[in-house]
């Protein structure tokens, strides 16, 4: 849980608007480190970061996802500054999505899911993204110590990668798309859980993502919520999310990353400000 002992459903629950649930990533990518005049260490991804965070900080955001194969690149060090930074936001009462996309079977799910949802772990998030390949079934460890310990899960289901449709748009048995089939099968397992908070269990639609084309009805899962990255830099628009996710727009994180870092720290809080403002048009 976060710091303020809530679950992460109970957490999204508070957060009403577009605006409140706007969503920053952290990626320290070397091209973005560069232009802030940082090394492309563990060290420079640290201060960038940091930066980060205190700018979304005074901005009153409470959503925060970290690349973690962008820390992880640095090894030791740079896992070791991406558990120090996730301690970090977690205490000033920040929700962290830790985006590792982790994905396997049996115990090996079952470690992963020990090392980003257990609480004290060195890497304790308030939500993970899982990979789907292997079948829902075999997120089940994530899920079951998600619903124990009050955090959250975010599959893939919808991405904006080219490469994706090959696979997101095959067919089920069920005659399903897959993407469809993962938003399907998250429903049924939250709708299998009788008094549970909604929330808690998510999909990840990519904004830029051709939903037609994948098959994709989010009315259809009507209590997953979604985690829409592909907003800023990607080509999304924020003042477009009503548009690109109709009735579901009560129920999506939009997060965007590059179009806040930009090219230098100085314009962070303006850059968040702009991106805060374009929501709370949206629905008005």
């Amino acid at each position: 849980m976060s710091a303020d002992h809530s679950t992460f459903a109970q957490l999204l629950a508070r957060l009403e608007t577009p605006a409140r649930r706007l969503c920053v990533g952290i990626d320290p990518h070397p091209e973005l480190l560069s232009h802030w005049g940082l090394d492309d260490s563990a060290a420079g991804s640290e201060q960038y970061a940091t930066r980060l965070i205190d700018a979304a900080l005074e901005s009153g955001i409470s959503l925060m996802k970290p690349q973690v194969a962008l820390f992880e690149r640095h090894g030791v060090a740079g896992m070791r500054v991406l558990a120090q930074l996730m301690g970090h936001m977690r205490t000033r009462g920040m929700a962290v999505i830790a985006d590792a996309k982790r994905g396997d079977i049996g115990t090996s799910l079952s470690g992963y899911a020990s090392a980003w949802l257990a609480p004290g772990s060195d890497f304790e998030a308030d939500a993970l993204t899982l990979s789907p390949y292997l079948g829902l079934g075999a997120l089940n460890p994530a899920l079951d110590m998600a619903r124990e310990h009050g955090k959250g899960v975010f599959v893939l289901a919808a991405t904006s990668n080219p490469e994706g449709q090959t696979l997101q748009t095959a067919r089920t048995t069920q005659g399903l798309s897959v993407a469809q089939w993962v938003l399907e099968g998250l429903q049924e397992i939250s709708s299998a859980a009788p008094g549970a908070a909604t929330g808690w269990l998510g999909a990840v639609v990519g904004a830029t993502s051709d939903r037609g084309a994948l098959g994709v009805d989010l009315e259809r899962a009507p209590d997953v919520s979604v985690l829409a990255p592909g907003f800023g830099h990607q080509g999304a628009r924020l003042s477009e999310l009503e548009d690109l996710f109709g009735a579901a727009t009560p129920r999506v994180i939009p997060t965007v990353s590059r179009s806040v870092a930009g090219k230098d720290p100085g314009g962070v809080v303006e850059r968040l400000s702009q991106h805060q403002e374009e929501l709370r048009r949206v629905g008005s």
